[in-house]
């Protein structure tokens, strides 16, 4: 029990810090994370995902906007597609097998990186 804390809390640490680095990735850190290095279930690891990236999103976004660093008009209009898009996936997540979640998300996750570098 007391590895998996020290692993829960340099998994948040790691994820916090990248979040408010780069504005988000930390789910790309925390899926992976959960599912190797906590052997949670692919479904409940990005369920999870979600609910732990709020309060991470919720503190940076504070910090942005003292900043002014962040487009305030931008954020409300793609919010507004973010909650019905959330709300699909959100819906789809159990409908999807495990094996093809985890398919979806490291192609996912190649493309980003793909894009990221070029």
């Amino acid at each position: 029990m007391k590895k998996n804390i020290v692993k829960i809390g340099i998994l948040g640490i790691f994820t916090g810090l990248i979040n408010g680095l780069f504005g988000s990735g930390g789910g790309t850190l925390l899926v992976p994370g959960m599912i190797f290095l906590l052997g949670i279930e692919g479904h409940k690891a990005h369920a999870t995902t979600i609910s732990i990236i709020l309060p991470l999103a919720i503190v940076s976004t504070y910090i942005y906007y003292k900043s002014g660093i962040m487009s305030l008009n931008i954020t409300l209009k793609v919010a507004i597609g973010g909650v019905l898009g959330g709300y699909v996936g959100a819906k789809l997540l159990n409908k999807i097998p495990n094996s093809i979640l985890r398919k979806i998300f490291a192609i996912f996750m190649m493309v980003a990186a793909f894009r990221m570098v070029f």
